[in-house]
């Protein structure tokens, strides 16, 4: 996929119309652009675009991708790309919102960076964008000279793309293209918006992921939509890296009484019914919360504690699993 390109698909345009009090970002000058308002337009960039005509059967592809290939081609679908410079691509996913999702993603970026590899973190929940929150980054991302794609903002050795990035925090945007320049990295992790809608399929079906981490609540009602997920990404031949059960025990801090306030070991249960590995059990601690708030993930801002190690042991494990070797 060349300059990292992803088509986000919206239906806002049907309830808000094209025409009402509808302002488009526009570039100001070379390096700058602005956006007010209710933001919306095809090519919120600017950039000029030429259509691609669908790619053939390159010489030397292998028997098994010649067979997907051709299958896609007859069915009309797109054929998966990997993205430049960016050696293994990963999401992170829930059924449900709240429960923990981007907090995993940004500490599994930093976990994975502090084994010395190059990372980055793309915020593709457009509609609820947290990344910047997260890592604490503000500002407008500077535009590419070459190729006039956008460029991520750094902050704690991880390289970061949000929507976030490009408008106000009351801001509603429908966006619908994204185009950056990721230079080297060695994983790429992907911040899913919750669900299973229009978001997830397109970029399943554009992207070649390496895999995707489900994160669940110990909850019955979290598990339900967690199944979804699962079953979804499998469908669009996505393999399952593994679960993660997040905010699953308390420990009081003052008496040390041990409290399941989610349930206990349903994320355990369901990955097994699944079929699908567990990859570690994240504690409800209040410092997770109020560190993550104040731009200071746990994984930097406390790197020793057993918290931290926590969300470390999870990226050991996908590392393996992606095939990223580290010491």
């Amino acid at each position: 996929m060349n300059s990292s390109t992803f088509f986000f698909r919206s239906q806002c345009l049907k309830n808000f119309g094209a025409h009402r009090n509808i302002h488009c970002l526009r570039f100001m000058k070379k390096r700058s652009f602005s956006i007010s308002g209710f933001t919306c337009h095809e090519n919120p960039l600017g950039i000029l675009q030429t259509p691609k005509k669908p790619d053939g059967i390159k010489k030397g592809t292998s028997p098994t991708d010649r067979t997907r290939v051709e299958s896609n081609m007859r069915r009309g679908l797109p054929t998966k790309r990997g993205i430049v410079g960016v050696k293994h691509v990963i999401a992170v996913a829930s059924g449900k919102g709240g429960v923990g999702k981007s907090t995993l993603a940004v500490n599994l970026a930093l976990a994975v960076a502090s084994f010395r590899k190059h990372v980055g973190i793309l915020d593709a929940d457009i509609f609820g964008p947290s990344i910047p929150r997260l890592m604490n980054l503000k500002g407008e991302p500077q535009v590419h000279e070459k190729d006039n794609n956008l460029m991520p903002l750094v902050n704690f050795g991880v390289k970061a793309m949000s929507i976030g990035f490009m408008i106000g925090d009351d801001a509603p945007v429908v966006w619908r293209g994204l185009m950056v320049y990721w230079g080297e990295l060695d994983l790429l992790v992907i911040d899913m918006p919750p669900g299973t809608g229009d978001t997830q399929l397109t970029i399943s079906q554009q992207v070649i992921l390496d895999g995707v981490v489900i994160v669940s609540t110990p909850q019955d009602i979290a598990l339900i939509d967690a199944r979804k997920g699962v079953n979804m990404f499998k469908k669009v031949d996505v393999p399952i890296l593994g679960m993660v059960q997040n905010m699953s025990l308390f420990v009081c801090p003052n008496c040390q009484h041990k409290t399941h306030i989610f349930g206990n070991d349903g994320v355990i249960e369901t990955s097994k019914e699944m079929d699908t590995d567990y990859l570690g059990d994240i504690p409800l601690d209040a410092s997770i919360c109020e560190l993550s708030d104040l731009g200071t993930p746990i994984v930097v801002a406390r790197s020793d504690s057993y918290n931290a190690e926590c969300y470390k042991d999870i990226a050991r494990k996908v590392m393996n699993k992606v095939g990223i070797k580290f010491d």
